[in-house]
């Protein structure tokens, strides 16, 4: 809402809340079509439907369909079409965090909605083998299965433990829900974290997670969801008004509001 005043524009943004739903995630067809009978001009997702929305969408841009995610529906002309802002935003907040940081090598955890986009986005920037890690193998392979196809074969590997991947990586992400508000904690053994391995946290509620506060202690450079929230979103605010935002100016009233 601060960029549309920015723009001279009146908006409204409403959070649909899935946790205050008595039916909780079976609610998001139901606050969809609510939110496009309102007359809405879109509406963001976020975890844990990124993928579970594609269902109810008529049709979806080329990555998002790449992806099998969408964190974007826009709603025109009686279809609602899906659109993944994600991964791009990671790659803007990841050059501008981290420059010049090697990429050859990179471990991530978590291969779901978020996940997707991430690795989309370290493949797009060079890197040459990424690991991925997920409690559900299968939705890890799939994944693989799905970059591979886009990228070639041989660069995506699905490990059991972070412990069989850190240790001969130049990096690490988590893209899982572990360090949330909702989910605290660790998602890793704090022993593989050392001082030549980037961090990066796509989490931004809270900022300041479990693991960028011990990846700092312990040296390692690092990045927290912050870049990959407001470009994102910097995305969305265009497909849904048609006018291109001030990203950098999105970023700083970020900085200087958001709960640490």
């Amino acid at each position: 809402m601060q960029e549309a005043g920015e723009n001279g524009m009146d908006l409204h943004y409403q959070l649909l809340d899935l946790d205050k739903e008595p039916e909780g995630v079976a609610a998001l067809e139901r606050l969809l079509l609510q939110a496009e009978h309102a007359g809405f001009a879109g509406v963001n997702v976020t975890h844990p439907c990124k993928q579970r929305v594609i269902q109810f969408l008529h049709e979806l841009s080329a990555d998002a369909r790449a992806l099998g995610a969408v964190n974007t529906v826009v709603f025109s002309k009686g279809r609602r079409i899906g659109y993944n802002t994600d991964w791009r935003g990671f790659a803007e907040g990841f050059r501008l965090g981290l420059p010049g940081a090697v990429l050859t090598t990179v471990t991530q955890l978590g291969a779901g909605g978020a996940g997707s986009a991430v690795a989309y986005a370290m493949m797009q920037m060079g890197t040459q083998k990424l690991y991925l890690v997920d409690t559900d193998h299968a939705k890890a392979l799939q994944l693989a299965n799905t970059l591979e196809k886009e990228f070639g074969p041989g660069r995506i590997q699905v490990v059991s433990t972070a412990a069989d991947a850190v240790p001969q990586s130049d990096g690490l992400i988590n893209t899982t829900p572990i360090g949330m508000d909702k989910y605290p904690g660790l998602p890793l053994p704090e022993n593989l974290l050392r001082p030549s391995l980037w961090v990066a946290d796509v989490i931004y509620f809270p900022l300041e997670t479990a693991l960028m506060k011990l990846a700092r202690q312990r040296g390692c450079p690092t990045i927290n969801g912050g870049g990959m929230v407001v470009f994102q979103a910097a995305e969305s605010f265009q497909l849904f008004t048609g006018i291109a935002p001030d990203a950098s100016r999105m970023l700083r009233w970020f900085n200087e509001h958001i709960k640490q």
